[in-house]
């Protein structure tokens, strides 16, 4: 993810609640990728984003734990014929 997307995960993660810090891969290069760590120090960090995108799913599964419609929703109905 480049830096604007990385902004918008770390408000998303925030607003969830899911632990993680969203930074550059390179700290020496802001314009490069960006991923979710643990903590913010490049030096001890260890990456965190595929746990980070499991929590988001998971915490959107629990806000809708079974959903309304199951199977197909599109179908063609047919009036009868009159006679």
């Amino acid at each position: 993810m480049n830096a604007e997307e990385a902004r918008q995960v770390d408000t998303a993660l925030r607003r969830l609640g899911v632990p993680g810090v969203v930074a550059p891969e390179d700290p020496d290069n802001p314009a490069g990728e960006w991923r979710v760590y643990d903590t913010a120090d490049p030096t001890t960090r260890k990456d965190t984003t595929a746990n980070a995108l499991v929590a988001v799913v998971a915490k959107f599964r629990d806000a809708n734990p079974e959903p309304t419609r199951r199977g197909p929703t599109r179908g063609f109905i047919i009036p009868p014929e009159e006679d």
